[in-house]
């Protein structure tokens, strides 16, 4: 099914609430995260940026994008659960893959949680592939790590 093309532009103030919401309802937030702290952090970088999708006045879709120069990452890819099915999660990808194109940033790259991995079709469909190298990660902040075990 498709709907009504979205409107996508960067977050802006007094929005905050609303995304954070959305990522909530779509599960993406983790109790070591704080989400606001998130927003305020990528928000209008050279580097980064949050991107609202609207139907009319209603943030239904966001993503954080991001690059370091060289790849660009997305992450908080959410659309509205209740609007899913709508076309919605493709604009907002393609809107973040834009964003990166613009930038000079040829490839991007997603993380997707163990235990989300239904996602994965949605990506599939856009052509997006299991890559050839593996994510490892180090806490570099103890404090965060302990926190995630509670």
């Amino acid at each position: 099914m498709s709907g009504s093309a979205l409107t996508i532009r960067p977050l802006t103030d007094g929005e905050e609430e609303a995304v954070i919401a959305l990522w909530h309802a779509c599960g993406l937030t983790r109790p070591w995260n704080d989400p606001a702290t998130d927003l305020a952090f990528a928000r209008g970088r050279p580097n980064s940026d949050v991107l609202v999708g609207l139907a009319g006045d209603r943030v239904v879709a966001s993503a954080m994008v991001g690059h370091d120069g060289h790849r660009g990452t997305m992450y908080y890819v959410s659309v509205v659960p209740a609007e899913r099915g709508r076309g919605y999660g493709r604009q907002i990808v393609a809107a973040a893959e834009a964003w990166l194109k613009a930038r000079g940033v040829w490839k991007a790259n997603l993380l997707v949680r163990k235990g989300n991995e239904a996602v994965l079709g949605f990506y599939d469909e856009l052509g997006y592939e299991a890559g050839s190298a593996q994510q490892i990660e180090k806490w570099l902040d103890p404090q965060k790590r302990a926190d995630k075990s509670r």
